[in-house]
C-alpha cells in the first residue's frame, strides 16, 4: 500500500467513526471514493481517488456495524464500489464531466443533488438571502424554513429546465441562490465536483 497517498487525506470535521459504506463517483473519467452513512445519508470522507487511500482511511476513520477493521478489508469494499452502488442502479447517474456540469442544470431530485445535501451542513439558523424569500412568498411556495422546502427547490428547478430562467425569474432565483449556497459549504475536495456546477450557476441560462 502507498504510504504516502493513503496518508494525504484528512477526514471531514465533525464526520469521524461513522457506521459507513465505501460508495464512488466518476469525474472526467476518473473514480472518485468516499466513505457514506447509509444511516443518515451522510458524506465522511473526502473524494479519494486512489483505492488503497480509501481503504487506509476508512481504516482510520472509519467503521462497521461490528466495529474497525482493518485497511485490507475496507480495500474488498472499495472494490466492490467500483463495481455498484448502494444508491443508484444505473451507474451513468454517479457519472459526471467537469464541461456537463458547467453547461448543464441537474436534474431535479437527481444523484448530483442528492450528494450535495448529503455533503453539505447549510446554517438553517442564517437562513438564506431575502431574495429567495420574497421568491418563494410571490410563488406561494413554502420557505426556506420550511420542512418541505426540498420540494421547492426541485419544483422551481423543473420549470426553470423546462421553460428557461428568462421567462420565470422567480424560479431561477430560488434554484441558483438554494444550490449557490449549499455549495459555498462544500467541505474539503468536494468542491472538484461541485466547483463546476457553482461556475455554470453563476452564468445566465
Amino acid at each position: 500500500m502507498n504510504t504516502e497517498s493513503a496518508s494525504r487525506y484528512e477526514p471531514l470535521p465533525g464526520r469521524v467513526g461513522h457506521v459507513a459504506a465505501i460508495e464512488s463517483l466518476t469525474l472526467d473519467g476518473r473514480r472518485h471514493f468516499f466513505g457514506f452513512d447509509h444511516r443518515n445519508d451522510l458524506v465522511v470522507s473526502p473524494l479519494i481517488d486512489d483505492p488503497d487511500a480509501m481503504a487506509a482511511f476508512a481504516a482510520a476513520h472509519l467503521r462497521q456495524s461490528d466495529g474497525p477493521h482493518d485497511p485490507a478489508y475496507w480495500a474488498t469494499l472499495v472494490a466492490e464500489a467500483a463495481e455498484g452502488s448502494g444508491l443508484v442502479e444505473d451507474d451513468a447517474e454517479r457519472t459526471f464531466t467537469t464541461d456537463g456540469l458547467r453547461t448543464e442544470l441537474p436534474e431535479p431530485g437527481g444523484h448530483l443533488l442528492y450528494l450535495l445535501d448529503a455533503v453539505t451542513e447549510l446554517d438553517e439558523e442564517a437562513g438564506l438571502p431575502a431574495d429567495i424569500e420574497q421568491a418563494c412568498e410571490r410563488l406561494g411556495y413554502p420557505g426556506p424554513d420550511d420542512d418541505d422546502f426540498a420540494d421547492t427547490v426541485d419544483d422551481c428547478l423543473e420549470t426553470v429546465i423546462t421553460h428557461g430562467p428568462l421567462h420565470h425569474p422567480d424560479e431561477w432565483t430560488v434554484v441558483r441562490g438554494c444550490l449557490a449556497a449549499a455549495i459555498d459549504t462544500v467541505p474539503d475536495n468536494w468542491g472538484l465536483l461541485f466547483g463546476p456546477l457553482a461556475e455554470g450557476l453563476a452564468r445566465t441560462h
